[in-house]
């Protein structure tokens, strides 16, 4: 696919993935949506030697600074739950994939664009960056998982006041109430995010894969993750990985892992 409002950059097997519309403080529309998830479902997965993903915003102001507003005026509760939909299967696309995905925020990360960065793996935050769900301004309410990711993140109390206020935080409270998982100077936030995945492309891929899934399925309606825990643990036990890993732990040395 020839994307238009991504740009793909792969860096020894980190990919850089950058929403492109800075004219637009890199707003959601339907074309960028069909390419996220175009990018996720086909073109990602055939990457060989793929660490991890980061996606991040172009320019300095926003990461993503919600969803393209003059599409809403088009809909109406048909169309609004096909959006709302294709917004989900996009964003459960990202959260499921099997290697880390980390969000690097750069400004903005209002509406969808909080959306998208809560459907990561892990999120970095720049100094400047600032989060919100908004959409109550609107007359309407988050679509693409908002009201559910957040009150898992920082929980129902907290979740329930800025959804209804649609009040904006700022990096550090983000990093008070456990929406991020760092905080570093403006600019650093792919730099940093560049370090965990190269942290985290040393240990056992098919093991991250199983942690990735585990921790989905706790919030899996209809999915027992103690069960899946017990599950996962058992395949990973059972892989040329772990005989691996405890033989280099047991030798002193480093792990040569293999992703079997």
């Amino acid at each position: 696919m020839n994307y238009e409002n991504l740009l793909v950059q792969n860096e020894d097997g980190i990919v850089i993935l950058t929403v492109n519309r800075e004219k637009a403080l890199n707003a959601l529309n339907t074309q960028t949506m069909l390419e996220l998830k175009h990018f996720f479902t086909e073109d990602a997965p055939k990457i060989e030697g793929l660490k991890g993903i980061i996606i991040t915003g172009a320019g300095e102001k926003a990461f993503v600074a919600g969803a393209d507003i003059k599409e809403f005026l088009q809909l109406d509760a048909e169309k609004g739950r096909e959006m709302a939909a294709r917004g989900h299967e996009v964003f459960f696309a990202i959260e499921r994939f099997p290697k880390p995905v980390i969000a690097a925020v750069n400004g903005f990360a209002l509406g969808g664009g909080c959306e998208l960065a809560m459907a990561c793996h892990l999120r970095i935050a720049g100094e400047k960056a600032r989060f919100g769900q908004p959409e109550v301004n609107l007359g309407i309410i988050p679509g693409y998982g908002g009201t559910q990711r957040l009150v898992h993140y920082i929980g129902r109390t907290k979740a329930m006041e800025l959804l209804m206020t649609a009040d904006m935080i700022d990096a550090q409270q983000a990093l008070d109430l456990g929406l991020v998982n760092h905080v570093v100077a403006a600019g650093e936030e792919v730099t940093k995010a560049k370090e965990l995945l190269q942290k985290i492309a040393g240990k056992g891929p098919v093991a991250i894969q199983k942690v990735i899934e585990c921790v989905n399925a706790c919030f899996e309606d209809g999915v027992n993750g103690f069960d899946y825990e017990v599950k996962a643990f058992g395949e990973t036990t059972a892989t040329e990985d772990f005989k691996e890993g405890a033989a280099a732990f047991i030798k002193k040395r480093k792990p040569n892992f293999k992703g079997k």
